[in-house]
C-alpha cells in the first residue's frame, strides 16, 4: 500500500483493523521525526519482517525539560513522509499534541530503577515522558513488534521493562546504532552542529572505542576505562557530562568488570547535546565485540 498519513487514533485504528483481522504482522517504529539513516534502518528492518509498518511522528513535549530544545527541535513532515514511504512504511501516524494529551490528561507511567542514572539523573522527568508516550503509542497501534535503536540504550531498556511489567502483548526489537563513516552516531540533533563542532563530535565514538580497546586488552578497572575515555574526549575539546561504565542490564556502576558492561557518554558539543554508547560482551573473562 502507498503511504497513508493519519492524525487521530480513530483513523489509525480503522486503518489497521483489516490488517489485524487478517492476522497480519504489524510493526511500529516510534519517532520524533527529522529522519536520518538510523531511522531509515529501523523502518527497513520493520518492513522486511512485518506485513504492515506504522511510523509514529510526534515530538513529545513531556520528555523535554523547560530548558531543553522542544521549540527548536527540527521538523519537516513532508521530507519525513517521503523517507518513510521510500523505506516501505505503510502508515505515518502524525497526531497533534491535543490528540495524544487531551484536555484533562492526568496519567503518568514511571519506570523506577533503570531511570535513576545516566540520562535519568541529568534530565529529571525525561523517562516518565518517554514511558508515558510509548505506552500510549503501543496501545494506539497495538503492534506485533516495535523497533528501537541501540543508540538510546537506556530508553530501550526502560521500554523493555515497561512492556514486561505491564504485560503488553508486543515484542521489542532493538537494532544496532547507525553511524556516519567517521563513527559519529546518527542523531537528529547532529543537524545543530556547525563544521567545527561536527569535527569535534566524533570524539564521543572515539572515546567509547578507546575504552572498548582497553577492556579487550585486559583492563578491568572501570575508573581506568573512564579515564581513558575522558582523555580522548579532552583531545577533542569535549568535557563530558558523564563517561560511565555500567552493567549492561541494570545500568548500575560496576566496581570491577567481570560481566557484560555498557560504556555510555553524554556531552554538549556546541549547541547540541549528544549521547552515545557501546555494549561490551564478556565471555569467559575475554571481551567480545558486541
Amino acid at each position: 500500500m502507498s503511504l497513508r498519513i493519519v492524525r487521530t487514533v480513530a483513523e489509525l485504528r480503522a486503518l489497521l483493523d483489516p490488517a489485524r483481522r487478517a492476522g497480519q504482522r504489524i510493526g511500529l517504529v516510534p519517532t520524533m521525526g527529522a529522519f536520518h539513516d538510523g531511522h531509515r534502518s529501523l523502518m527497513e528492518r520493520a518492513a522486511g519482517t512485518c506485513d504492515l509498518v506504522v511510523v509514529s511522528l510526534f515530538v513529545n513535549p513531556t520528555q523535554f525539560a523547560p530548558t531543553e530544545d522542544l521549540s527548536a527541535y527540527p521538523r519537516d513532515e513532508a521530507r519525513d513522509a517521503a523517507i518513510a514511504e521510500g523505506a516501505g512504511v505503510g502508515v505515518l501516524f502524525a497526531p497533534g499534541v491535543e490528540e495524544v494529551y487531551p484536555d484533562g490528561f492526568a496519567t503518568t507511567v514511571s519506570v523506577r530503577g533503570l531511570t535513576d542514572g545516566l540520562e535519568g539523573a541529568r534530565r529529571p522527568g525525561h523517562f516518565d515522558g518517554v514511558a508515558t508516550v510509548v505506552a500510549k503509542l503501543l496501545n494506539m497501534v497495538q503492534p506485533t513488534v516495535a523497533f528501537f535503536g541501540q543508540k538510546d540504550a537506556q530508553q530501550a531498556l526502560v521500554i523493555r521493562r515497561l512492556v514486561r511489567d505491564l504485560d503488553l502483548p508486543v515484542r521489542i526489537e532493538v537494532c544496532p546504532t547507525v553511524r556516519e563513516p567517521d563513527g559519529l552516531a546518527m542523531s537528529s540533533r547532529n543537524a545543530y552542529l556547525g563544521p567545527e563542532d561536527r569535527a569535534r563530535a566524533v570524539g564521543l565514538s572515539r572515546a567509547l572505542a578507546a575504552g572498548e580497546r582497553a577492556i579487550a586488552g585486559g583492563e578491568r578497572d572501570p575508573d581506568r576505562i573512564a579515564e581513558i575515555g575522558r582523555a580522548v574526549l579532552a583531545d577533542h575539546g569535549i568535557e563530558p557530562e558523564y563517561f560511565a561504565v555500567v552493567s549492561e542490564r541494570a545500568l548500575t556502576p560496576v566496581a570491577w568488570i567481570e560481566d557484560d558492561v555498557l560504556l555510555a557518554v553524554a556531552a554538549r558539543v556546541g549547541p547540541a547535546r549528544l549521547i552515545d554508547n557501546t555494549p561490551v560482551t564478556i565471555s569467559n573473562g575475554v571481551p567480545e565485540r558486541a
